[in-house]
């Protein structure tokens, strides 16, 4: 109603904007329910590891989960990136370092072998194409019956979410925790840090910077 008002007004249509001094009060925005490290570790039992499937389900989960990158930078882990042990993404025109664990980097080799795949991207297709963010999605709902989690916590980015947390509890540097994340602005990575609003403010009362007064 506001643009159509201010829309008016420049096609002078009308004089005065009945409503411009009318403050609206913005709704408190849904964050995400979070994904438990201990969900994550049910989903990742799931898999059938003794079929190529849920060796490629099983490792995509743990890169997702270990790496914190976005499911479309999946194409960026390479056989050649694993086998250096460090993954480059490029995005708008930067690029942003993203150092793979050794651990990871054994898995992805032997998952890479197991597929045949000797170059390039490691999760494909079996027509040889990279994994969409549909497919991923749809794959990591399949987990969520037999690992008992609610469907509507599953999903990539909550996978993100997650190691940001846990960067986070580890290092409390949050300049260092957007860097990793490829965030632009301080002010998301700190979004995601937060798992609702009642626990930001128990926080801000945990810091007792007001007497007691009241």
């Amino acid at each position: 109603i506001k643009s159509l008002y201010i829309f008016a007004m420049q096609n002078d249509e009308i004089d005065q904007n009945p409503i411009q001094n009318i403050k609206v009060d913005k709704a408190e925005k849904k964050l995400p329910q979070i994904l438990t490290g201990k969900e994550v570790e049910l989903l990742l039992q799931q898999p059938k590891v003794s079929e190529m499937k849920g060796c490629r389900d099983k490792a995509m989960l743990e890169v997702l989960y270990a790496t914190g990158i976005r499911v479309s930078e999946l194409q960026y882990i390479t056989v050649e990136a694993a086998r250096n042990g460090v993954a480059e993404i490029a995005l708008k025109g930067k690029i942003r370092t993203i150092l793979l664990p050794t651990k990871l980097c054994r898995k992805l080799l032997k998952y890479a072998k197991k597929c045949g795949v000797v170059h390039g991207q490691i999760f494909l297709t079996k027509k040889g194409n990279g994994l969409s963010r549909k497919f991923i999605w749809a794959e990591m709902k399949k987990l969520c019956e037999a690992a008992k989690v609610a469907r509507s916590k599953v999903f990539p980015h909550n996978l993100r979410r997650l190691f940001a947390r846990t960067f986070y509890a580890a290092c409390r540097d949050v300049v260092h925790l957007a860097d990793v994340l490829g965030h632009s602005s301080i002010e998301t990575t700190r979004i995601y840090l937060l798992s609702t609003a009642k626990e930001s403010a128990r926080q801000l009362d945990r810091l007792g910077l007001l007497s007691g007064w009241a």
